[in-house]
């Protein structure tokens, strides 16, 4: 499959929620999540109304889609569901940055995908999830939470408290190899390796720092002091970074970014960023362009 056909099926349906007949029953959430999107090419489109580098493009927190189903409110950075901007499809193979709010006692169905890395990265609260494959666990701050779709996986993911809300961010990364043979891990992260400093949460091999996925993709956090300067350096030439500020403001290429917004860049092999209110937390995810 050519990399124009394995977009548009990924854009079309794959990891989206597609459902046959057989699964049909499953299907309990009320969100639309198969909304056809029209392919448009592989890079990322820099806003043209930008003033910034050619090179890079900005996405301001009240920018994103959002959609309030009352149980769910989700804040998206690229298309999904019934969200849809041509110039918002994806930053390389960086195919969903969800920012989601799940009222208490409530959640997603039980729901399939399929060749798609998911990574869940919970902000508060506490996120139950069952999957096909006999996993059941809690994540919560401080963990992360990834599957490898592959061939194909069913799973539901609850607001296991009674009293307060769940938020977490949901990420989808196309994979380098389609039809792997699904997976599933979680890890709690030691939070003292990422003050004042990048700490890795995720790479493309098991026997490193954090979870892996199969992408050529490196996500790191860190939680800055005022004024604390730090250097990224990418990690695989050819990759670009996709910087989200959690919490708190940074100033990264030029640009001053508040909480929530994004910033991505390409064709660069490094990057200052500073942190310009006390307790920043920012994470970077260091993702291929093409496939």
């Amino acid at each position: 499959m050519d990399r124009k056909d394995f977009l548009k099926k990924g854009l079309l349906g794959t990891g989206m929620f597609v459902a046959s007949a057989s699964l049909a029953n499953a299907m309990k959430n009320d969100i639309d999540e198969i909304e056809p999107l029209e392919p448009i090419g592989y890079n990322h489109l820099p806003n043209t109304e930008s003033k910034i580098k050619e090179n890079s493009v900005i996405h301001r927190a009240d920018s994103r889609g959002k959609a309030d189903h009352g149980w769910l409110l989700s804040q998206h950075t690229f298309s999904f569901a019934n969200y849809y901007n041509p110039e918002r499809m994806h930053f390389g193979v960086l195919r969903v940055l969800n920012d989601d709010k799940v009222e208490a006692g409530r959640g997603f169905g039980t729901h399939p995908h399929d060749n798609m890395e998911i990574i869940s990265i919970p902000l508060e609260g506490d996120l139950e999830h069952k999957d096909s494959m006999g996993n059941t666990a809690v994540i919560r701050s401080g963990d992360i939470q990834v599957m490898s779709a592959g061939t194909g996986i069913m799973h539901s993911e609850f607001n296991k408290n009674s009293d307060k809300l769940v938020k977490f961010l949901q990420i989808w990364i196309y994979p380098k190899k389609r039809n792997v043979t699904p997976r599933y891990d979680q890890i709690t992260l030691d939070k003292t390796k990422s003050h004042n400093q990048f700490q890795q949460i995720l790479s493309p091999n098991s026997d490193d720092d954090g979870v892996w996925i199969h992408q050529d993709a490196w996500f790191h956090l860190g939680t800055f002091d005022q004024n604390t300067e730090t250097h990224y350096q990418i990690r695989k030439k050819g990759n670009g970074i996709y910087i989200f500020i959690l919490k708190g403001s940074a100033e990264i290429g030029g640009e001053t970014l508040a909480e929530r917004d994004g910033f991505g860049v390409w064709d660069i092999q490094d990057i200052n960023i500073k942190a310009l209110k006390e307790g920043t937390e920012i994470l970077v995810m260091d993702v291929p362009m093409t496939l």
